[in-house]
């Protein structure tokens, strides 16, 4: 089977080893220019990785990719995984039990369900609403996704994947490539693995976009003394982040901004002072911002990171809604096997 993905992003990266390394194997030809760069989301990425999410359905492939890279010393070694645990804090009368249960599936002994008190006496929160409940997860940490997608670039290049520079202009129903020079390059299956820049390809190639779409993304690097608080997210303010290797923190708040142009992405000041507002607010200490960074992913309702069928052959594998990091292992596995199916 002649295979062509379109996209040297970690997911694409990945996607590319699995399938040239699948049973039966495949004859894989990866395109990379023009979907990704500095500013892309495998390259600013902070790496959260932990199983828990507030919903089982999301938690299944979290906790399963977590586990797969814990099992393994190659994917280890490649990701550069560090086990630091994670909190995440849910609002008051959420429900966490149940995504919690799925985690130890995978994770034994990892998650701890706890209180409000328990979450305030162990780690330095000055306030939370009452009768917030919170996740403590041991196996969790965080990533490198850039250098999770350069060593699968090089394997999947070692295993006889053929990487092509070349600027992707458009992918038909053919299915086919189409580069900028005009050359059109038939295959078998066309995977569209492009992130941010998905729907600007797709848009670009006349095929219908499917519900994906791109969305402003950044964290800051901030000073701030939070002894003893490592990854977290707290649903209740929106603050999330993680300890830097510099001795700063990582902290970021959600943006309200769609339909960003991945190729003009600009740090957004007012969400960077909002971050210190409520990083003040939260954790009762000063809070200064230095250098913000920002990307922006491509987003789909429901979210998650899998293939999605575009017609006969023609797919994307993309949607992770700013999560990836923590789904990519074990869905680019689960795509792999899909598509040579």
């Amino acid at each position: 089977m002649r295979v062509a993905i379109v996209g040297g992003g970690i997911a694409g990266a990945l996607l590319a080893w699995r399938a040239v390394r699948a049973p039966g194997g495949a004859a894989v030809e990866l395109f990379t220019d023009g979907t990704g760069g500095r500013a892309d989301a495998s390259r600013v990425s902070g790496g959260l990785v932990r199983g828990f999410e507030p919903t089982v359905a999301a938690t299944g492939p979290a906790a399963e990719s977590l586990a797969e890279i814990r099992g393994s010393d190659l994917l280890r070694e490649w990701s550069g995984y560090r086990e630091t645990g994670a909190l995440y804090v849910l609002p008051a009368g959420a429900d966490a039990r149940e995504p919690a249960e799925v985690v130890d599936a995978y994770l034994p002994g990892s998650a701890e369900v706890v209180g409000r008190d328990g979450v305030m006496g162990a780690f330095p929160f000055r306030t939370l609403p009452a009768d917030s409940v919170a996740v403590v997860e041991r196996h969790a940490g965080h990533i490198s996704p850039h250098r999770l997608r350069t060593a699968a670039l090089r394997a999947a290049a070692g295993a006889g994947v053929i990487v092509h520079e070349a600027p992707v202009g458009e992918v038909t129903r053919d299915p086919a490539v189409r580069t900028a020079d005009g050359r059109a390059l038939r295959y078998d299956r066309v995977v569209v693995a492009a992130g941010a820049w998905t729907p600007k390809l797709l848009a670009r190639s006349r095929l219908p976009v499917a519900g994906l779409r791109t969305k402003h993304i950044q964290y800051s690097l901030c000073e701030a003394p939070l002894e003893g608080l490592g990854p977290f997210v707290d649903e209740n303010s929106g603050l999330y982040g993680r300890p830097h290797e510099d001795g700063g923190f990582l902290l970021g708040l959600p943006s309200d901004r769609w339909g960003v142009d991945p190729d003009t992405t600009a740090p957004d000041e007012a969400l960077a002072r909002r971050v210190a507002e409520s990083a003040r607010r939260v954790f009762g200490v000063p809070v200064a911002v230095g250098r913000t960074v920002a990307s922006c992913d491509c987003y789909h309702d429901p979210a998650g990171l899998e293939l999605r069928s575009l017609g006969p052959g023609l797919h994307t594998f993309t949607g992770g809604s700013g999560g990836a990091a923590k789904t990519v292992v074990a869905a680019s596995r689960k795509a792999a096997a899909a598509l040579l199916a």
